[in-house]
């Protein structure tokens, strides 16, 4: 097969990949076509089952290097219509893998090869159910790659290592008494409360040295009428912090911060946290061996220092279950713009290639 071709076959499967999104949990015509083409490529596989995603392995021995790519989309707003989309990537990260398992799989190996297909990375537990349906199994060196927005990395640089911030979600709701716009000292002003929920965000201190946030992105308080004063309200939180303690020192500190509100206004405040990211655990082993394999494939010039960014990624969740796993996930400069999430994101698909290269190099790589 000539370089042409292969790069031919790379963008057709990701034309179809985009062409064909399907969110979390529902990702089983991209795991009928992630296996059919593994079954033309003579590659076998292992399906999970009782959910979507696959794995698939390929040369020989004791030690195994494993790759992972998510494949779902987001459902999200697109031109006034709702629909699942591929603006995280995900179709990219599918297609760099495939690519990276088309080059290696006629390869002489002296270790095995695992290509996991893992469904739900964006509602933050496929990752966990994968590695529960043995994922890693036996895998010593576990990598992951992602498109990287322009702000990042431009098209012809790739980290050899993203370290990603940890992350939680809260939920919460107000539950107090409705009041006549003519007499609130008879209820419960809930909007008073959620204003007091957000300047105790606001008032929360830690380490400027390392990089957090946590702030209300949900409010909903309704009488039902402009002269009613709403007793009851919901809203939601996005918490992030470049560590795994941070991100427990600020939950404390949060809990902390509601308990008082909820004594000062008297009012019922029920809250809880949900969809944990951990984040980032990068081992120096595996962020060197992606060094190596991105200077060796494409030159110096495209290496680039390690990213630190606020985002998350299920992907971490691997080595919180299994501490002994050496990790990293490689980001691909591709132009990506306006950015990660947009509906209308876009990238240079040219970096399709070079990521396929860099992947293929660094599973070929035998661990020490």
């Amino acid at each position: 097969m000539t370089e042409m071709t292969i790069e031919q076959q790379i963008f057709t499967w990701f034309d179809h990949f985009h062409a064909n999104p399907e969110v979390s949990w529902k990702e089983y015509e991209t795991t009928k076509k992630i296996a059919s083409i593994l079954e033309e490529l003579n590659v076998s596989y292992r399906l999970f089952g009782d959910i979507p995603g696959l794995v698939a392995e390929i040369g020989e021995g004791t030690d195994i290097v494993a790759v992972r790519a998510d494949i779902d989309a987001l459902w999200q707003e697109v031109d006034g219509e709702w629909r699942a989309n591929h603006s995280c990537g995900h179709d990219a990260n599918i297609t760099m893998v495939l690519g990276a398992l088309l080059r290696l799989r006629n390869e002489p190996l002296n270790h095995k090869v695992r290509f996991i297909f893992q469904p739900a990375e964006e509602l933050g537990n496929g990752a966990v159910a994968s590695f529960e349906r043995g994922a890693v199994d036996g895998v010593s060196h576990l990598f992951g790659v992602h498109l990287r927005p322009i702000e990042e990395l431009p098209l012809g640089k790739i980290t050899p290592a993203i370290h990603h911030g940890a992350a939680y979600f809260l939920e919460g709701k107000i539950n107090g008494a409705d009041a006549h716009g003519a007499r609130p000292h008879q209820g419960n002003n809930s909007i008073d409360v959620v204003m007091a929920v957000h300047q105790m965000l606001n008032s929360l201190h830690f380490s400027p040295f390392e990089p957090h946030s946590a702030k209300l992105t949900k409010i909903v308080a309704d009488g039902g009428s402009t002269n009613i004063i709403p007793g009851g309200a919901t809203f939601a939180m996005d918490i992030r912090a470049q560590s795994n303690q941070l991100l427990d020192d600020m939950k404390n500190a949060i809990e902390k911060g509601l308990e008082s509100i909820e004594n000062q206004f008297g009012v019922g405040l029920e809250w809880r946290f949900f969809d944990y990211t951990p984040g980032a655990e990068v081992s120096p082993e595996a962020a060197q061996m992606a060094k190596s394999a991105i200077i060796d494939t494409l030159g110096e010039n495209f290496c680039t220092n390690e990213v630190h960014t606020p985002g998350a990624d299920d992907f971490h969740f691997y080595t919180v279950k299994k501490p002994e796993l050496k990790a990293a996930m490689i980001g691909i400069g591709a132009n990506l713009q306006p950015g990660l999430h947009h509906p209308k994101m876009t990238f240079d698909h040219t970096a399709l290639i070079d990521a396929s290269k860099v992947l293929a190099a660094v599973l070929k790589k035998t661990p020490e």
